[in-house]
């Protein structure tokens, strides 16, 4: 079973997701800021994290750069989810190392296929 992580402070997409993912079998971890993200992540090894990057605390460019500079980490899958659409908030997040960058609102259909593709 596949784990993923779901990094967001919005209860209602958080709720949402969790349940998406838990239909398709995932086993689904839940943190509401970053700091409680790098922990969640340090132990449990999630296989993908969707990130927020506006969160209280520890933001999601904060988050990914954790990820990526551990041994341990770096080799998790990181998709921002992230109502910051800017051509410079994308490039910032794939430059950091993200795997992927969808903007909110987004289609949970199509966030389903892109997990999945980056599983693959």
């Amino acid at each position: 079973m596949k784990k993923i992580l779901i990094v967001d402070d919005e209860p209602n997409i958080v709720m949402s997701l969790e349940y998406i993912f838990k239909k398709e079998n995932f086993e689904v971890f839940i943190a509401r800021d970053g700091s409680e993200a790098i922990e969640i992540a340090e132990d449990n090894l999630p296989d993908i994290v969707l990130l927020d990057i506006m969160m209280p605390n520890v933001d999601g460019y904060q988050v990914l750069k954790h990820l990526k500079n551990s041994s341990k980490l770096k080799d998790i899958k990181v998709l921002f989810l992230s109502a910051k659409n800017k051509v410079s908030d994308i490039e910032l997040g794939l430059q950091l190392g993200a795997d992927k960058y969808i903007s909110k609102p987004f289609s949970t259909k199509k966030l389903v296929k892109e997990v999945k593709e980056l599983l693959k």
